[in-house]
């Protein structure tokens, strides 16, 4: 009995140093994670902050330290561990969006790509709760509640001024690094702006109302042509640029059939499809969710039920979305349901498994014609891919072995190749629907997403990087300056007057309704009255106030719910 006494009193005396000692050997570890996976200065600050925010957080729960700087460094590894994944599988990482909208796609994407992650969760969680309950017993430490929640206060504080003076690098979510700085600093900034704002800016009231969308027969003047909108991976005039040599007949591809040049004003720079997808979509502007707009097809999905699809629908077209990658990207497909599009074919769907030249995506939308013909015509959403990044490779080089480059910079060169690429397998498409369709009139409207992430380095190159994010942050039309190309096969435009020569990518649906012919829905045509007032601008029109008062009036109409 005097045996046990001893021990038991041994290890009561051991007890406090070997909580202590297991204290410091986590927040060690806490910090050899910061050190591996954060880069600079402000990322390695919003990681200590958030360290902090979790281990006041589980010291309120538990009220052992030790014990929470476990949980903490739990929380941590599986966040970095759902980050890797997603980078790996979608080339983002994690941000606060994807825990403010969880959608039934991504949860489906995640358990198909990994059938058995259940099993590894249930098998994780079987070894780290008994070593965390193990701590939680041999921790003899017991700091104040106050002190823990005025410690998670104040981390918060410092993480989310961080946060706001320090803005993220949109871009920077497709680089493999900063995995909780990153979600942390998100996550601040979104907190912040739920506390003090929606997330659509709006006017509480607005003068005047929209009739019933979907009200009434739609009684165009002519036969309706099928309408196919091409959506060309980040492309755009390069001759733009200062000094960048193109070939002879390089600006033909960005004239419409009556030779106008047109330009597209787009809301993302040097990367985000989905803010483009959103405007040609809905006719809406991304600016409008503020920070929030990272997650703006997330965010809309089931909740902003009006755009172009919707209007074509509402005038007898089926349409068809032909989209390159995982449906689960960013909620794609929830959001193109919402939008309008019935039929939804993702990667899987359209037999690709890789990035595709141009082509590839032309004969889907040839053999869907050839299938889906008859009495109602067809709306075609096509991507094409080739001039996607990264440039540093050549991209199928067999296609073109007539290039020579033109004496640019090496990826300036191989991006000017891959245009040229996708101009031939444009052409090809326009031929072959002129041969197989000969008694068939289309619409065909071509345009850029959004310019190439290398394009902003030969816009100024007097700027430094820093000068050159501030002027992207500052809106420099130069930076979100795209094009827009309206062809037609056995059809005559039945309306430009919309199609500006310098037009916001907001409207390009208007643009797209009235050249097809297709009468106006009401708030098609109130946005016409847009256009007229503010010249081709959107949310740039009187710092925003029409935009303001239009969403307020799509709100009041029930086309705009929950934002």
């Amino acid at each position: 009995m005097s045996t046990v006494r001893a021990r038991l009193a041994t290890t009561s005396k051991l007890r406090p140093i070997i909580s202590i000692i297991v204290l410091v050997v986590l927040h060690l570890a806490g910090l050899g994670i910061m050190f591996s996976t954060e880069d600079d200065l402000v990322s390695k600050a919003a990681f200590l902050f958030a360290w902090g925010i979790l281990n006041c957080f589980w010291i309120a729960i538990l009220r052992r330290p030790a014990a929470a700087a476990g949980m903490s460094l739990i929380v941590l590894v599986i966040l970095i561990a759902l980050s890797l994944f997603k980078h790996r599988a979608l080339t983002m990482t994690i941000s606060f969006f994807d825990v403010m909208m969880i959608d039934p796609d991504t949860i489906s994407f995640v358990l198909d790509t990994f059938p058995d992650l259940g099993w590894q969760l249930t098998r994780a969680a079987l070894v780290a709760v008994p070593l965390v309950a193990f701590v939680w017993w041999l921790d003899t430490l017991r700091p104040r509640l106050s002190y823990a929640l005025a410690g998670c206060v104040l981390s918060f504080v410092a993480l989310a001024t961080l946060s706001l003076l320090v803005p993220l690098d949109r871009e920077d979510e497709f680089q493999d690094h900063n995995y909780v700085s990153k979600f942390v600093r998100s996550g601040a900034v979104a907190a912040v702006d739920l506390a003090t704002r929606k997330m659509l800016e709006s006017d509480a009231q607005a003068v005047g109302a929209l009739g019933a969308e979907h009200a009434g027969e739609c009684q165009p003047a002519a036969k309706l042509p099928h309408i196919i909108l091409i959506l060309d991976e980040s492309s755009f005039d390069a001759s733009a640029l200062p000094g960048v040599k193109v070939g002879p007949d390089y600006k033909r591809h960005f004239q419409s059939f009556d030779g106008r040049d047109r330009r597209l004003i787009v809301e993302g720079a040097g990367g985000p499809t989905w803010y483009t997808e959103y405007n040609v979509l809905t006719g809406l502007s991304v600016r409008s969710f503020g920070r929030f707009a990272e997650g703006v097809t997330r965010i809309a999905a089931g909740r902003v039920e009006r755009g172009l699809p919707h209007a074509l629908r509402r005038c007898g077209y089926r349409t068809y979305s032909f989209y390159p990658y995982t449906g689960a990207f960013l909620g794609a497909r929830a959001f193109q349901k919402t939008a309008g599009i019935e039929r939804f074919l993702e990667a899987k769907d359209l037999g690709s498994i890789r990035r595709n030249p141009d082509r590839f995506y032309y004969d889907v939308a040839a053999r869907t014609l050839t299938w889906e013909l008859g009495q109602t015509p067809l709306f075609l959403l096509v991507y094409t891919v080739a001039n996607h990044f990264p440039w540093q490779s050549p991209y199928r080089p067999d296609l073109t072995p007539d290039w020579r480059n033109l004496g640019n910079r090496a990826d300036l060169d191989e991006y000017l190749r891959r245009q040229e690429m996708s101009k031939r397998d444009y052409v090809d498409f326009v031929a072959r629907l002129r041969r197989e369709f000969p008694d068939e009139s289309f619409l065909i409207v071509r345009f850029g997403d959004h310019q190439p992430g290398l394009a902003k380095y030969f816009i100024d190159p007097t700027l430094s990087e820093s000068e050159v994010g501030e002027r992207v942050r500052l809106f420099d039309r130069r930076y979100y300056t795209s094009y827009y190309v309206i062809d037609a096969i056995n059809f005559t435009p039945a309306d430009l007057s919309s199609a500006l020569d310098r037009l916001d990518a907001s409207y390009l649906p208007l643009a797209v309704l009235e050249a097809a012919g297709v009468p106006l829905a009401p708030s098609f045509a109130e946005q016409k009255k847009i256009l007229q007032r503010c010249d081709g601008l959107f949310y740039g029109c009187n710092g925003g106030s029409e935009v303001r008062r239009f969403n307020r009036l799509l709100i009041d109409a029930g086309l705009i719910k929950g934002l």
